[in-house]
């Protein structure tokens, strides 16, 4: 039977439908805003895997045809998803994946179809409502309805679920997705917005979530299936108490060595030891070994929590709102634009700028867009595994590094220059050479220490710091820039970027149910401090752009001409264009608007090609004096070109002072002559004298009367 609910939500029309779509899934959910229209599906394996971890997975996907487009390129279907539909399953994935119970190791698979873009509502924030729904319909025990707004605020009011065309005049666009009793995610971007403002956009957005999720349990009623039967990977608890009882105190003397290499070799020995000691009583509880792994990570995640509860002190030493020593080096690579290596304790970020032309732009089709567009800011962010210390093979591009390297793009972006001021492609490449923790929040300092070392003139400098969150009942610990294992065994992962004006970037994931806003104001309090922290020692190493781009990056000449001139620049089959920038060495672009960038690594060359462009767009100026050849010579006067393609007369009587019986007596065919332009008539011609050129000059030479010598 098909169950259709429709509610009116942020000025448009929401509707909810199960029951006429993916019926065999063993949940699903369409869900419409405006015309766009998002079919979510959720499906899970009958048995648990035999995976060490929640077998979860999220593919969401846009299908071309939603905007009334066929895909681009030489095959005409979609292939792997593209970096907006990565970004959106990851939105869909962190918020949903803690609310599953411990234990529950079934393989689960939540996919989003959009099925239609109406290019006005984003569809990523209904692929978090209708995969809500799916799971909570289902037989899969997830019994936590979720929602998800996106928050605007334009001129001073905060708007919910902006269109893309507010989002251009907002300077906020954050995802945010809780349930109705707490906020579980946030995600999005700003423009130096202060923390107490990004506190009242987030409790904006928890009243439209609350809303939300009232709309889905009315819907749900009546229509949820029991949970099935399934029961929890455990370890077996004599097996649990022995492990404990010949661990534990190992396990507090490792987790104390600040070195991350050596606690871990320390938890590996100790792995290798109880195995070999519980083996060598008991043949058969080598078949538990992953078991006995499990529990000393329980043990080592309880001992970690209650050090840091009990004594406030952290695995490396620091106190809770301590951040690592931090080092920066700017100009490390000789022949890049810029380069910066950004160190804080065992975190390191290798960040590098590379300056292209409009030939660089990235191009982008996209179903949330008409026409395809062009991107000429790129930031690009690398997690080789040497970088934690293991060998595995390379691969792609992984969902992490995409994830990550949008949330420092974001943090960087509102600090660039307007592309008019600095017409340049910058790509920024962030490789982290160490990690251990909080590799995005280096990713943002080495980005913005690399830039102001390339000459981009940036408006502030940019830091990031990530915030954690230990919460046993009542009693919680806040804790700044949290180290790799912090963020494994701790509650929260809330990072935020930005300046010392305001926020540019923010994200955080939970793994407990929810957060008060009070446990969210004092984690954006103590960020702030951070973030001043850290800008202070980036500030003495650098504190300004340099002055100038580097000397192997193309400076690049913006000029505009008249659109009607493109031609004439171009000429017949690229000859003009192709014949000055063999002769200057520059790279030249031109769009339909008359814009003119010329590039060249050389300033000469640039020059150069300008020189040439002006000369070909110039329009004629009256009163001006020109040089040019004669063309031609008549009974009335002397045609001379004083521009290329551009002739004027001079008349007979414009030649000289004196009266000129033959045109040939004064100039003949091919004589350089310099000429005044004395007026344009109405059809475009152009009057031109000789004499009054030459009276100018004369004028001009002849000393002042004022500065002359008296006689004697």
């Amino acid at each position: 039977m098909i169950q259709r609910m429709e509610r009116q939500f942020a000025g448009r029309t929401l509707s909810l439908e199960m029951g006429r779509m993916a019926k065999l899934a063993h949940g699903s959910c369409v869900v419409q805003y405006g015309d766009t229209v998002v079919l979510c599906t959720v499906v899970v394996s009958d048995g648990p895997t035999h995976l060490p971890f929640f077998p979860m997975t999220v593919e969401y996907r846009e299908k071309s045809y939603a905007a009334g487009k066929i895909p681009g390129g030489f095959f005409k279907r979609e292939g792997r998803p593209g970096e907006n539909e990565i970004l959106s399953a990851r939105q869909i994935d962190r918020p949903i994946r803690p609310l599953f119970p411990d234990g529950f190791m079934n393989d689960v698979q939540l996919a989003c179809f959009v099925l239609s873009a109406d290019q006005e509502n984003n569809a990523d924030v209904l692929g978090v409502i209708g995969c809500s729904a799916a799971l909570n319909m289902s037989k899969i025990p997830f019994n936590t309805p979720l929602a998800a707004v996106r928050i605007g605020r334009i001129k001073g009011t905060w708007i919910l679920n902006p269109t893309f065309q507010q989002l251009e005049y907002s300077d906020v666009d954050v995802t945010v997705v809780g349930s109705a009793e707490a906020i579980t995610m946030v995600e999005g971007g700003a423009i130096e917005v202060p923390e107490e403002d990004i506190l009242e956009g987030l409790k904006v957005a928890h009243e439209g979530i609350k809303e939300l999720v009232a709309m889905q349990n009315e819907f749900l009623e009546g229509h949820k299936v029991p949970d099935m039967a399934w029961t929890p990977i455990e370890p077996d608890a004599d097996l649990r108490a022995k492990v404990e009882e010949m661990a534990a105190a190992r396990v507090e003397e490792a987790l104390n060595l600040a070195d991350k290499q050596e606690r871990q070799q320390a938890m590996a020995a100790l792995r290798e030891d109880l195995v070999s000691q519980l083996t060598a009583d008991d043949d058969e509880m080598a078949a538990y070994e992953k078991d006995m792994g499990e529990i000393l990570r329980g043990i080592e995640k309880t001992t970690m929590r209650q050090q840091i509860l009990d004594k406030g002190e952290r695995a490396d030493g620091r106190g809770v709102d301590e951040i690592r020593p931090i080092t920066c080096e700017v100009g490390v690579l000789p022949r890049t634009h810029g380069s910066a290596l950004f160190t804080r304790g065992q975190t390191q970020s290798l960040g590098v700028i590379t300056l292209g032309t409009a030939r660089d732009e990235q191009r982008i089709d996209s179903i949330d867009s008409r026409e395809e567009v062009t991107k000429s800011f790129m930031l690009h962010y690398n997690f080789p595994p040497f970088s934690v210390g293991e060998a595995r093979p390379f691969r792609g591009t992984s969902r992490r590094e995409v994830g990550h390297g949008n949330l420092a793009e974001r943090a960087i972006q509102p600090l660039l220059p307007p592309y008019d001021d600095f017409p340049y492609t910058v790509r920024i490449v962030s490789d982290i050479l160490e990690s251990n923790g909080s590799s995005s929040m280096a990713t943002v300092c080495s980005s913005s220490l690399s830039l102001m070392d390339a000459g981009v003139p940036i408006r502030a400098a940019c830091a990031g710091v990530a915030m954690g969150l230990i919460k046993e009942g009542n009693r919680v610990a806040v804790l700044t820039d949290i180290l790799g294992l912090e963020d494994a065994l701790g509650d929260m992962d809330f990072k935020v970027a930005g300046t010392r004006k305001g926020v540019t970037s923010i994200q955080m994931d939970i793994k407990i149910e929810g957060l008060t806003v009070e446990i969210l104001e004092e984690a954006l309090q103590r960020a702030n401090k951070g973030r001043m922290h850290i800008l202070d020692i980036m500030d003495q190493t650098l504190a300004a752009p340099r002055e100038d781009i580097s000397q192997y990056a193309p400076r690049i000449i913006s000029i505009q001409v008249n659109p009607e001139k493109i031609g004439e620049i171009i000429g017949p089959k690229g000859k003009t264009i192709r014949a000055i920038q063999d002769e200057s060495g520059a790279t030249i672009d031109i769009d339909d608007s008359g814009l003119v960038k010329i590039a060249a690594v050389s300033g000469e060359a640039g020059a150069r090609a300008r020189e040439m462009i002006e000369a070909i767009v110039a329009e004629p100026e009256v009163g001006r004096i020109y040089e040019g050849p004669v063309k031609n010579t008549t009974t009335f006067g002397a045609f001379v070109e004083i521009m290329p393609g551009t002739e004027g007369l001079c008349h007979i009587s414009e030649l000289q002072e004196s009266r000129t019986e033959k045109t040939e007596d004064v100039v003949k065919r091919g004589d350089i002559v310099k000429v005044k332009l004395l007026s344009i008539d109405e059809k475009g011609r152009l009057r031109l004298s000789r004499k009054a050129a030459l009276a100018e000059e004369a004028a001009q030479s002849a000393p002042d009367p004022a500065t002359a010598p008296a006689e004697a």
